[in-house]
């Protein structure tokens, strides 16, 4: 059994996930919570993470994954991880990255106006440098013309690169029971553009786990907006002819519940989709499949909340909820979950009976289960 774990930090992003066989990948680091805040319901990220690993006796992940530089993916990462090309961040209580794996925007972005931002492009760059523990995806030119700059032969270094349409190297469902296929970032998307845009090139992923030769599939999709959303479908549905590659069991909502990751106007009660964004979620959504908001609570109509103009909008989550035949167990936001007053990391285990939410034994807590229904949609 495979466990996936999406951990409660409000608007922000961490991801584990614990193989059958001992390996674990995490998905981005955003350490938010205030521990001088005892009000604060935030999960307190690096205890979680740490009591799992000495659970299992490591100090280590197999993969860490930052999915782009935007501070609700990294922050904290500086105090957490020991990083390699410098001895300040190293030490015994530190966790060590196996394998880094970056979109090449990291690399080729130039000045990031965070101090720790700064530190995890030098870690990547270092490794990228060296040739080693890290994988880079996407090709674009900029990342040609950045080797150039710093004596680096490109060629040498194409081992390391994966582009989009590719499965990432490492993993593969007959020695891991899992395989990672990339959707983003597109090459030629970040040669069109003076700058990067971090959301429109951040890494966007299609895991797959196998259990008993049963097939699980988890879309773990960054802060794209619909307009790379779009582009992803139709590169892997009409170019590609892979429709496969965008089904889904789970799907990691991008950007916080926000409605510019499904259209371009909020709407007044529903967010409309644009048609791709639809096709995605309404035809490609297996049965049982479950979403998960990784952002605060979604605010009632009316509320303080609701008229500030920014993530989660319920607007975006009454689409998401549109779409569910029980949106009461398969709609699940990370700082809800099971109850807002004790939010609680979601843990989903994979097996051969595909994705199941682990219960909590709280009280008044909302017991999620493993439901079966025809189709995510309820057409």
């Amino acid at each position: 059994m495979h466990t996936i774990t999406v951990f409660p930090l409000g608007n922000a992003d961490s991801v584990r996930i614990n193989l059958e066989n001992g390996k674990k990948i995490l998905f981005d680091y955003a350490n938010m919570r205030n521990p001088d805040d005892k009000y604060d319901l935030r999960c307190d990220l690096p205890k979680e993470l740490r009591d799992d690993l000495d659970e299992d006796g490591k100090d280590y992940f197999d993969v860490v994954a930052f999915t782009h530089l935007d501070e609700d993916h990294y922050k904290g990462a500086s105090d957490f991880f020991w990083f390699e090309y410098a001895k300040k961040y190293q030490g015994d209580d530190r966790i060590k990255i196996n394998m880094l794996w970056v979109p090449a925007a990291i690399i080729t972005e130039e000045a990031p106006d965070n101090d720790e931002a700064r530190i995890i492009q030098r870690e990547a760059r270092h490794r990228f440098k060296n040739g080693e523990n890290i994988r880079v995806f996407s090709r674009p030119e900029k990342l040609k013309k950045w080797c150039k700059n710093n004596d680096i032969n490109f060629d040498d270094r194409k081992d390391l690169i994966t582009d989009a349409g590719r499965l990432a190297p490492g993993f593969s469902l007959s020695e891991d029971k899992v395989e990672f296929f990339v959707h983003s970032p597109f090459a030629k998307r970040l040669n069109d553009s003076e700058v990067e845009d971090r959301n429109a090139d951040s890494l966007v992923m299609q895991a797959t786990f196998e259990i008993d030769k049963i097939e699980t599939k988890f879309l773990l999709m960054a802060d794209i907006t619909h307009e790379i959303i779009t582009d992803i479908v139709e590169v892997t549905r009409d170019k590609k002819k892979r429709p496969e590659r965008l089904e889904w069991d789970i799907a990691k909502l991008p950007h916080h519940c926000s409605y510019k990751s499904i259209g371009p106007e909020k709407g007044k009660d529903k967010t409309e989709p644009v048609d791709e964004v639809a096709w995605l979620y309404e035809e490609q959504g297996l049965s049982g499949a479950k979403i998960i908001s990784t952002s605060k609570p979604i605010p009632s109509k009316d509320s303080d909340e609701d008229k500030e103009d920014h993530p989660p909008y319920r607007q975006a989550a009454n689409y998401y909820k549109s779409i569910l035949s029980e949106p009461k167990d398969q709609f699940l936001v990370t700082m809800e979950y099971p109850k807002k007053t004790e939010p609680k990391p979601i843990e989903i285990e994979i097996s051969a009976s595909k994705a199941t939410v682990k219960k909590r034994a709280i009280t008044a807590a909302a017991i999620v289960g493993g439901t079966q229904s025809p189709r995510a949609g309820k057409i």
